[in-house]
């Protein structure tokens, strides 16, 4: 996600309730900058909802089991309202604070598989970068120092409202083979020089056959202790 970053402007309401002796936070925040902006819902530091701009709605981020309260009609009418006031007050904004600098915050970053890594078995690479603001990332996969763009997808931007800064999700399709490398690079105005994950597929030997072996003589002494024993039971019974 790329912006042309000449301002920031937030509208954070904030609503605290108490419900059954439990103490909740209701968040709702309204940003923009020159080129986007955000809506968006949360509770006690979760996001509910966010609105999608390109399909012209609200979307739960929650699953609707979680979600005690709908969308109210006319919510997103409002936020392209506010949209257009915040956008109405950004240069206002940018002129009377004599265009501050943007707050930053670096991004941290872990890179890990969806599935148990098994040679030959398609898996996905999950790239997970956390905690930066502003939210402009670059981020760049390689397998064996070669730049890879095929069957790499990106989710959606997360904030967190309890701070103000941003989670994404990066995944790569790819089946492990034996001395893959592959890694995940993140670009960041807050970080000095981008920062690398590295995934090594370790070589996965073929199953041993020794369990197999112990196993298969085991259950044929077990089986020629059955045969002895009934061979033994009968021949007591003759001579009785």
């Amino acid at each position: 996600m790329k912006m042309t970053l000449t301002g920031v402007f937030l509208v954070l309401i904030g609503i605290i309730y108490t419900e059954a002796k439990n103490v909740h936070e209701d968040v709702y925040l309204s940003g923009c900058t020159d080129t986007d902006g955000e809506s968006m819902y949360g509770l006690d530091g979760e996001e509910k909802r966010h609105v999608d701009w390109k399909a012209g709605k609200y979307v739960n981020t929650l699953p609707e089991f979680a979600d005690q309260y709908g969308i109210v009609e006319g919510a997103y009418e409002q936020a392209l309202v506010d949209q257009q006031t915040c956008k109405a007050n950004l240069g206002l904004n940018i002129q009377v604070n004599k265009n501050p600098a943007v707050a930053e915050a670096p991004p941290m970053s872990s890179i890990y598989p969806r599935d148990d890594v098994m040679v030959g078995s398609e898996n996905t690479l999950i790239c997970l970068v956390t905690g930066f603001y502003p939210p402009q990332l670059n981020v760049t996969w390689t397998k064996n120092n070669h730049i890879v763009t095929k069957g790499v997808s990106t989710s959606q931007l997360r904030m967190n409202v309890n701070d103000g800064s941003y989670s994404q999700f990066y995944t790569l399709q790819f089946t492990p083979q034996p001395g893959d490398m592959y890694t995940c690079t993140v670009e960041h105005q807050a970080l000095e020089r981008p920062m690398t994950r590295e995934f090594d597929v370790e070589e996965v030997s073929e199953p041993s056959l020794g369990p197999s072996v112990f196993c298969g003589v085991g259950l044929t002494l077990g089986l020629l202790g059955v045969a002895t024993g009934t061979f033994f039971l009968v021949k007591g019974n003759q001579c009785n």
